[in-house]
């Protein structure tokens, strides 16, 4: 139980370090006038954002079934 709890804090941070590089990129992008490639790296952050929102809610659920 504590290695799939330990697992989604380690999912959901990893998402989370990917979502940061895609709004750096989407960010350096936009600011270069490459609009097509800021919102394509915009997306995948917003995909890795979604993934990490999943994980923590898994974390959340397995640690409330743990410590109940």
């Amino acid at each position: 139980m504590d290695h799939d709890i330990h697992e989604h804090h380690e999912k959901a941070a990893h998402h989370h370090d990917e979502a940061a590089k895609h709004h750096r990129e989407a960010a350096k992008h936009h600011k270069s006038g490459h609009h097509e490639k800021a919102a394509h790296h915009s997306k995948v952050a917003h995909g890795h954002s979604l993934h990490a929102t999943d994980h923590h809610h898994h974390a959340s659920k397995k640690h409330a079934e743990h410590h109940s």
